[in-house]
């Protein structure tokens, strides 16, 4: 991701130049829809002598692993159901008086094989079917609850809690810069032949550098990577606020370094997730953090 930031930063100046704006950014984004190639071939990686794991069919599960062991009972039930409902619409028939359903009484009674079997068959099936669905449905809503009280014990983790705001307003103000600091230097009148490098490509580089040492850093027993991280995003803070005291390139550049160098913290941050949810929980966690990540993605620029 570092590596396409400083390439995109050199290329979007060419694009611009050549084809102007609504060019350069038509070619952007013809070129982002590769990403549906790219996402179309991915699959879950198998090695090769290995066969492919057969489905199990959720009739075939052991019965400790269901969560309502109830498959005799409401077998039982279901069927006592039909057979009344059966014998009510039998009765319902017999009594009516009209002569056409007399006919048609008549007419069902004569082939007694077919009274005898299809609603015995009729009732089994529509049982197991009826058992198979309360089943699923009672499953999925176990699912559901679980996952809804398990969200909510994470937000009730104050540390996580901290977690999710730092970083949504770590993305609020760290991703705006890798966007809008060109428009900045040029605020500043600073002008385009003292550029030795495009401001964006630092922050590339820079952010790149930064993953690799933070994640290094990180290995170090003697460095609580909770505080790294920490001290990661309060430095960001103060670099941002010295943006608008920067008058020179060599101070925007400077400052985009830092500021690259910072956004590398995502290098440690599933480890920081980790140390406050635990292990068992850092899926579901990370994936709550990212959408805050990205909600501060998409306010970020708009505020500023």
């Amino acid at each position: 991701s570092s590596v396409g930031l400083f390439i995109y930063a050199a290329l979007q100046r060419m694009l611009v130049e050549f084809y102007g704006l609504d060019g350069c950014l038509l070619i952007v984004g013809a070129l982002a829809l590769n990403i549906l190639a790219c996402g179309s071939l991915m699959r879950p990686l198998q090695s090769s002598d290995c066969p492919l794991p057969k489905k199990i069919v959720p009739e075939d599960l052991p019965d400790r692993y269901s969560i309502y062991n109830e498959k005799g009972k409401n077998l039982e039930e279901n069927i006592n159901i039909l057979d009344k409902s059966y014998s009510s619409e039998e009765k319902c028939k017999s009594t009516l008086a009209n002569g056409d359903w007399k006919q048609e009484s008549l007419l069902h009674k004569n082939p007694t094989v077919t009274h005898t079997k299809e609603p015995e068959t009729y009732k089994k099936k529509v049982a197991e079917q009826t058992y198979f669905c309360k089943q699923l449905a009672k499953r999925k809503w176990q699912l559901y609850k679980n996952y809804c009280g398990e969200t909510m014990a994470l937000f009730k983790n104050k540390v996580f809690s901290a977690l999710f705001i730092a970083i949504l307003l770590f993305d609020i103000g760290g991703f705006p810069p890798s966007l809008l600091m060109e428009d900045v230097a040029r605020s500043s009148k600073v002008k385009e032949e003292e550029f030795i490098m495009p401001l964006i490509s630092i922050i590339g580089i820079m952010t790149a550098v930064g993953k690799l040492l933070l994640g290094i850093l990180a290995d170090f027993k003697w460095i609580n990577t909770l505080y790294l991280y920490v001290a990661t995003l309060i430095i960001m803070g103060l670099a941002l606020c010295a943006i608008p005291f920067a008058k020179s390139y060599v101070t925007l550049a400077l400052l985009s370094g830092i500021l690259g160098f910072l956004t590398g913290n995502w290098s440690i941050f599933p480890y920081v997730t980790t140390k406050t949810v635990g292990i068992e929980k850092l899926a579901h966690a990370y994936g709550i953090l990212m959408f805050f990540a990205g909600l501060g993605n998409s306010l970020g620029p708009p505020i500023v």
